[in-house]
């Protein structure tokens, strides 16, 4: 199968895309004994590419994880405080696998895990925007006026910002429940709009990002991604 070179390189492990292109652009990569050029595509599997002359090293297999996070557990490696992490929950042989992305110790639901460095850093660049979706319970007063603040664009943290979509799946005795839709990603934002706009957050779990759905997984279990998913996620996010 055909790929840019940048990719084929830093699926080899070698370096990042980035530095794959300056590579490049530097003459250092040749394809079939002939300099490559800017934007070129190969073969991994027919065509010979080497850098500074040699050979890449085989491609490197990388595993990519689905886990439903609970509650009270930090999405982080090691905590200084001693607290829970997410690691605990997803321990395979051989294998380190780190978040993409954070969810707060208090919200819960989907979070991505790999040992795919590129990927990961890819998806939480800033200038990275996939929509992602969570179930809130809250507490409030006016739930279908909070559902219309979120629609329109409010000051958070300096930024102005709206939900990409917001639908109040049920509601009765001051206490309701919201579908929030967001494409930005900023640091808790779903629990400051819900603050700005006067509702009491009880729960937050994320359901869905992008088209990776959390379904049924039961609370903290996890699950490999499909084949499917992967793609997904290595190549249309």
């Amino acid at each position: 199968m055909r790929e840019r070179l940048q990719k084929i390189i830093a699926g080899a492990g070698l370096c990042s895309r980035r530095a794959a292109e300056e590579l490049i652009a530097q003459g250092r990569v040749t394809v079939n004994g002939v300099k490559a050029q800017t934007g070129q595509s190969a073969d991994a599997e027919t065509d010979l590419i080497l850098v500074d002359g040699e050979r890449l090293p085989g491609k490197k297999s990388h595993t990519y994880v689905m886990l439903n996070k609970p509650k009270g557990y930090v999405t982080t490696m090691h905590d200084d405080q001693g607290r829970p992490t997410v690691a605990e929950l997803v321990r395979l042989p051989g294998k380190r696998l780190y978040p993409v992305g954070r969810l707060d110790m208090y919200s819960e639901g989907l979070l991505i895990m790999t040992d795919d460095g590129e990927t990961a850093n890819r998806l939480m660049h800033p200038s990275h925007q996939v929509a992602k979706t969570y179930i809130v319970d809250v507490v409030g007063e006016d739930l279908r006026g909070a559902v219309r603040a979120m629609g329109r664009e409010m000051d958070i943290d300096g930024c102005m910002i709206k939900a990409l979509d917001v639908q109040l799946i049920r509601q009765g005795g001051g206490r309701g429940q919201l579908s929030v839709t967001i494409g930005e990603g900023r640091n808790r934002q779903v629990r400051k709009m819900c603050a700005q706009c006067g509702l009491k957050l009880q729960r937050l779990a994320r359901v869905s990002e992008g088209a990776l759905e959390l379904g049924d997984l039961p609370s903290g279990k996890w699950r490999y991604l499909t084949a499917e998913e992967v793609r997904y996620l290595t190549t249309e996010l």
